[in-house]
């Protein structure tokens, strides 16, 4: 039993990784988009919360579609990878 444990651990692991993976540029993006307009908000005394909305909302959807492919990949390579240890566990 615990021989079957430790590849699963590895594999929860490494689930939790390429999670950390795909959401960071996204978050890392829209966080920097929204300190931006929150800076010009601040300076120009702008407080209008919906101001925020549009530009993080294309530059969330801008690094999707340039690293959409990449992310999908690796997301698609774990998936064959967890199918894999599922089907040499269960033989």
């Amino acid at each position: 039993m615990e021989s079957e444990a430790l590849p699963l651990l590895a594999l929860a692991d490494r689930m939790l990784w390429i999670t950390a993976l795909v959401a960071a540029p996204v978050l890392i993006a829209s966080i920097v988009v929204g300190l931006l307009i929150g800076l010009i908000q601040a300076a120009t005394s702008v407080n209008e919360q919906t101001l925020t909305f549009v530009p993080k909302l294309a530059v969330t959807a801008l690094v999707l579609v340039l690293l959409g492919g990449a992310m999908m990949g690796l997301v698609a390579e774990f998936a064959q990878d967890i199918f894999t240890e599922i089907a040499r566990i269960s033989s």
